[in-house]
């Protein structure tokens, strides 16, 4: 990150550490337009990719691959190009996905990953289970669904120790976003996986403009982004009304 020279104002702020919260940069709007900047603020991040192509051939056809390809019929012949879905996370709260297409595999991966890493937003998490009440941020907060073309998915707030009783590739980008226990239900043609991934993500930006009331998030123990950063906040506001208590209970004691 030494050799990193920032082309905008926020990257320039982040490697002279005027910024060293990623919080400060989402809940602000602030447009991210260089992946350092995600690698500087969230050094724990994870990276995979999703299954959404299928091989061909004699003995390899119909298993799953990473990379989907095409082919485009010209005078000169045939010219491929391989697609491909790229996920980012650190495993509590913060996710990111990004679709890449070059003539060649290695190029798609890396423009794949580099915009997931534009695309990070905090994922809320919470307990809105019925069946565990716990207030422990290890599910979804309430129902919630997505739909891209024919397929519909649908995720439940499951109680803790379930899993993730969810499709493969759905539940790569469940594990990556900190959800641990979830149900869920899937109709439609789900064999095409980019129109099953993609309403999969459309459920998790549901989930996120859903709006809440305090009380709400506080009897589901609503968290957005880390967990350690919710604790310290809640830490600070009770430290807070601790302080401001303390001059009245001084006062009644001299009375």
């Amino acid at each position: 990150m030494e050799s990193w020279k920032p082309k905008t104002d926020l990257g320039q702020k982040v490697k002279n550490k005027e910024i060293t919260d990623i919080d400060y940069i989402l809940d602000n709007g602030l447009r991210i337009l260089e992946p350092e900047i995600v690698d500087l603020l969230i050094p724990d991040l994870e990276t995979d990719l999703l299954l959404i192509g299928q091989s061909k051939g004699k003995f390899g056809g119909g298993q799953r691959r990473v990379f989907r390809q095409t082919q485009k019929k010209t005078q000169e012949g045939n010219k491929p190009k391989f697609a491909t879905y790229a996920l980012v996370g650190n495993k509590d709260g913060y996710f990111g996905i990004g679709y890449g297409k070059a003539k060649e595999t290695v190029p798609a991966r890396e423009k794949a990953i580099r915009r997931a890493k534009l695309n990070v937003v905090k994922i809320p998490r919470g307990c809105g289970s019925w069946e565990c009440n716990c207030g422990n941020p290890h599910t979804i907060p309430f129902r919630t669904e997505g739909k891209c073309g024919s397929v519909i998915v649908k995720f439940f707030p499951a109680p803790k120790g379930t899993g993730l009783c969810v499709e493969k590739e759905c539940g790569k980008i469940l594990g990556l976003a900190g959800i641990k226990d979830v149900w869920s239900k899937s109709i439609g043609k789900t064999k095409t996986k980019i129109n099953h991934v993609k309403a999969c993500i459309v459920a998790l930006d549901n989930l996120m403009k859903t709006r809440l009331t305090h009380k709400q998030k506080s009897e589901m123990g609503v968290c957005e982004g880390k967990l350690v950063s919710n604790n310290l906040k809640e830490i600070a506001e009770e430290m807070a009304e601790e302080i401001v208590e303390e001059p009245t209970i001084a006062k009644t004691e001299k009375k």
